[in-house]
């Protein structure tokens, strides 16, 4: 069988082990080199290219990509000793009853015995199952709907500080196993949120506006994009979609024309927005934005006619 392997940049360091595994098996293997963003980026350019049978996403669960080719995922467990980083965290949520517990696909397995460990200790773990995610307490770069509207706040048990968070509504509070610290991201939310509405109010102010579009099989969003291009035209603004597979901060900055971007693929993209020249905001925010300014309008037009 023709197979083609991709894993995202964490885990690129295993591709010539399993290259190997699977060519002793006898088939023909070629490894994606390209950056891997997630389950949503799946290399079917690629594939389609090399006539690929199968395609072998490692690192992330199944996200519900459509193909004619194949996609198996390998989703990569990591354990971690989190028993330790727990006990520091007790103290920080002694105010709080009703914990949101969540963390990325690797550490799901264990995700269980963390919330009995919660309960242990008198408080009420919830573990709810999001729109994208594979599985309870799972969240994504762009779905944190696996945080429970019942819960006072957020735990995310995992290495590093995961962004997707900066979209909760509560108190979140980072364990991160691998570094034994915990910490707060309040401040950290606040910062991005002021991002985003300084990257609004310059996007209001913009005359030409470059709708960003990802062709990953996971982002692209096409319908969307026209709605917000049809919804900025409308307010006086000129818009054109952008389209390109993987989005290139200096790419954007070469186009010199716009005076800002709204992107429709991965939201994460926009954590990067001081490396583009231009202000960039994700639809979500562009289009609430939209139609607040839509409604008062309408408002403001309906109180002058009453004059």
């Amino acid at each position: 069988m023709r197979i083609l392997l991709q894993f995202p940049e964490g885990l690129k360091k295993e591709a010539l082990t399993e290259a190997e595994r699977l060519r002793k098996h006898g088939h023909e293997v070629f490894i994606s080199s390209s950056q891997c963003f997630g389950a949503c980026d799946i290399a079917l350019d690629e594939a389609r290219a090399l006539g690929i049978q199968k395609i072998i996403h490692y690192g992330h669960a199944d996200f519900g990509v459509k193909s004619k080719i194949p996609i198996e995922y390998v989703e990569y467990p990591i354990k971690i000793h989190w028993r330790g980083v727990l006990k520091k965290a007790l103290p920080e949520l002694r105010k709080y009853k009703k914990i949101a517990l969540v963390t990325t696909v690797q550490h799901i397995s264990q995700l269980k015995e963390i919330a009995d460990f919660l309960r242990a200790n008198g408080k009420q773990a919830l573990i709810k199952k999001g729109t994208k995610a594979k599985y309870a307490g799972q969240i994504l770069g762009c779905d944190v709907s696996a945080i429970d509207e019942e819960a006072d706040c957020v735990l995310y048990v995992g290495g590093g500080i995961f962004h997707a968070l900066v979209g909760a509504e509560k108190p979140v509070l980072a364990a991160d196993p691998f570094s034994s610290s915990v910490r707060w991201m309040n401040d950290e939310i606040a910062r991005e949120r002021k991002r985003n509405m300084a990257a609004l109010s310059l996007l209001m102010q913009a005359k030409n506006v470059g709708i960003l579009v990802s062709t990953k099989p996971g982002q692209m969003q096409l319908n969307l994009a026209r709605k917000i291009a049809g919804e900025l035209r409308a307010s006086g603004k000129n818009a054109f979609i952008l389209v390109s597979n993987q989005i290139d901060y200096e790419a954007l900055s070469n186009l010199s024309g716009f005076d800002a971007f709204v992107n429709t693929a991965c939201p994460r993209i926009t954590e990067d927005r001081e490396r583009i020249r231009a202000p960039i905001a994700n639809a979500k925010d562009a289009l609430e934005l939209l139609w607040e300014m839509k409604v008062a309008k309408e408002i403001k037009n309906k109180n002058e006619n009453k004059k």
